[in-house]
């Protein structure tokens, strides 16, 4: 059983500036509760146990969190001149097992948790149905359902399996073969590399695969027109499930 998450949170939300002059968009409150407390209380529901939190921008927000939350938190100190592999990369001595690993600003329904703990694959990206959210992420799976690439330009794909939700599940050894692939492109100067990069990096040689749910109820939280879905649609929603 997967009793661990990561958490990648050092980003500064600059496209939400209004919102993140004084926080990480983490902490924007949707009905009174933040979306990363709303992702503790849904990990913890789920059976996780420790939550190891990648922080950055405004990082002692997240420090904090561990009055109340299983948290760990550890700082990327050059958040800003980095990617999320970046972070996840600082990280990596912390995770002793498989893990779920979320971004921070997502806003989703508790079930998307359990698609991916009840998998029997040890390595598993959890993709929806369309969105049209503005900024997705689009995935290309092969007939297996395993990973060939993610971009959000459509044309570098041969066709779009699904959408990226930004939760995925991964085993050690994973976590060692992209950590091998980001030392790499930190070599060439690459700091920018995000996980989903170093995930297509390695998926040639390691099965990863895609679990796809059509009609899962998420969105990702990086601009006003994001905020303002997550209010009016989104929200709604995964109040009346």
């Amino acid at each position: 059983m997967v009793r661990t998450a990561v958490i990648l949170a050092a980003g500064l939300g600059s496209r939400l500036k209004h919102h993140t002059e004084a926080q990480p968009k983490g902490f924007l409150a949707i009905d009174g509760i933040s979306l990363i407390e709303r992702s503790l209380n849904n990990l913890v529901q789920a059976g996780i146990e420790e939550i190891i939190i990648g922080t950055g921008y405004r990082h002692t927000h997240f420090d904090q969190l561990a009055e109340r939350y299983p948290v760990v938190t550890r700082r990327n100190e050059d958040y800003a001149t980095t990617g999320s592999m970046y972070t996840l990369y600082k990280l990596r001595d912390l995770v002793k097992d498989g893990f779920l690993l979320l971004e921070s600003d997502l806003l989703y329904e508790p079930d998307a948790l359990t698609h991916l703990l009840e998998d029997e694959c040890q390595d598993v990206i959890l993709a929806s149905g369309r969105t049209q959210s503005g900024d997705e992420v689009y995935i290309e799976a092969n007939d297996g359902g395993l990973l060939v690439q993610m971009s959000k330009d459509k044309s570098l794909l041969k066709h779009i399996s699904g959408e990226l939700v930004g939760i995925t599940k991964l085993s050690v050894d994973t976590l060692n073969m992209i950590s091998e692939f980001a030392e790499k492109a930190f070599a060439r100067g690459n700091n920018f590399l995000n996980y989903e990069d170093a995930l297509v990096g390695i998926a040639s040689v390691k099965p990863i695969h895609i679990k796809l749910v059509e009609d899962l109820v998420w969105c990702e939280i990086d601009d006003e027109q994001h905020l303002d879905r997550a209010l009016k649609s989104i929200y709604p929603r995964i109040k009346s499930k």
